[in-house]
């Protein structure tokens, strides 16, 4: 019947007139759950008996049990709701898989089955959710609900902001999504806490740099922004709080050597004389909607030579080979690798 979008899907929730099934998947799990809660309010909103006519499941449970609940008639009202969390299809014998693939071909108009995924994160290659998915799309309706980005997202966090009575500019939602990551659930939950602790009023950039959690790529690369500084003591004090809150090494390491990436591939761009815009479309799985790491290292490139750039890159590898073989402690490794790096970022020399 009907592939929705985002805008569709709200519409037609708004329109009250739900019938049949619905799938709400996507990698936006902020949004799955917060698309399944308005539909079932809106299912739910005129049953004068919810407690009969509202079954949830998790997709875990028995098919049939399930097909039981979907096809039996709603009790003194005009619907019923069915809820399934979490199907994994790939996940069911042969048997089970059929029975779903039945299901979804024979809802009811009297009921409203809604199968979303707030947890699980379904394999693109996954082929009998492929098939259930076709098939649900033939017969009742389906969205898929992607990550925000960029203006999208920035946009979003001053409207969460100005709902609970308080603003924020675009460049800080901007700082935000740089400090906290662009997981909405995660934005959500900080905007709520620097709300709940403004009151009312502005939500500047010097308080999300003292109130919000960073997650550890935020963290990570302002380690990069300092040892780049030559800011020996701040460099080891953001080491340390990364370990205080058990941060693996080799995940450190990893966000540590893609910030200096970043760089060669700014500095190369600019002796090439490319766009260092045009990266994000040379490398979109790296710098979709984060084109904020290209505008950085393009700022802090600028104080590193290429030479130290290839030196700093070799002494990653090093590292990374260390971690993976060496019995050497692993913050012993990572302490050593930012003394290296301070050395060749504080050699004098030509910086193109």
């Amino acid at each position: 019947m009907t592939v929705m979008t985002e805008t569709d899907l709200k519409k037609h929730i708004e329109s009250g007139s739900l019938s049949g099934l619905y799938v709400i998947d996507g990698q936006e799990k902020y949004l799955v759950r917060r698309y399944a809660k308005k539909l079932i309010r809106k299912a739910c909103a005129d049953d004068p008996f919810p407690t009969f006519n509202f079954q949830r499941f998790d997709g875990g449970d028995s098919v049939d049990d399930i097909a039981a609940a979907v096809e039996a008639l709603p009790f003194m009202s005009e619907k019923k709701c069915v809820v399934v969390s979490d199907l994994s299809p790939d996940s069911l014998r042969a048997g089970e898989n059929a029975k779903w693939l039945e299901l979804a071909a024979n809802v009811p108009e009297t009921t409203v089955l809604l199968i979303y995924q707030p947890n699980v994160v379904i394999e693109k290659k996954a082929a009998k959710w492929k098939a259930f998915l076709k098939q649900a799309e033939k017969y009742g309706k389906t969205v898929n609900l992607s990550r925000r980005e960029g203006a999208e997202l920035e946009k979003w966090l001053c409207g969460e902001a100005s709902k609970r009575q308080c603003e924020i500019s675009r460049r800080d939602a901007r700082k935000m999504t740089e400090l906290c990551g662009f997981d909405m659930q995660t934005l959500h939950n900080e905007m709520e806490k620097l709300c709940a602790y403004v009151g009312q009023g502005e939500i500047t950039g010097a308080l999300l740099e003292t109130m919000v959690s960073r997650q550890t790529e935020a963290t990570v690369f302002m380690l990069s922004r300092a040892l780049v500084a030559g800011e020996y003591n701040r460099s080891y004090q953001l080491l340390d709080q990364m370990f205080y809150q058990n941060e693996e090494p080799i995940t450190i390491l990893a966000v540590l050597s893609s910030a200096f990436i970043d760089m060669y591939r700014v500095r190369a761009a600019m002796e090439s004389g490319m766009p260092v815009t045009n990266l994000a479309k040379s490398f979109p799985g790296d710098y979709k909607g984060r084109e904020f790491r290209l505008r950085n290292s393009e700022r802090d490139v600028k104080r590193l030579s290429t030479e130290q750039l290839r030196q700093i890159l070799s002494q990653l590898l090093e590292t990374d080979l260390a971690l993976k073989s060496s019995r050497t402690d692993n913050r012993i490794l990572l302490e050593e690798l930012i003394a290296r790096i301070m050395l060749i970022t504080a050699a004098k020399g030509s910086r193109n």
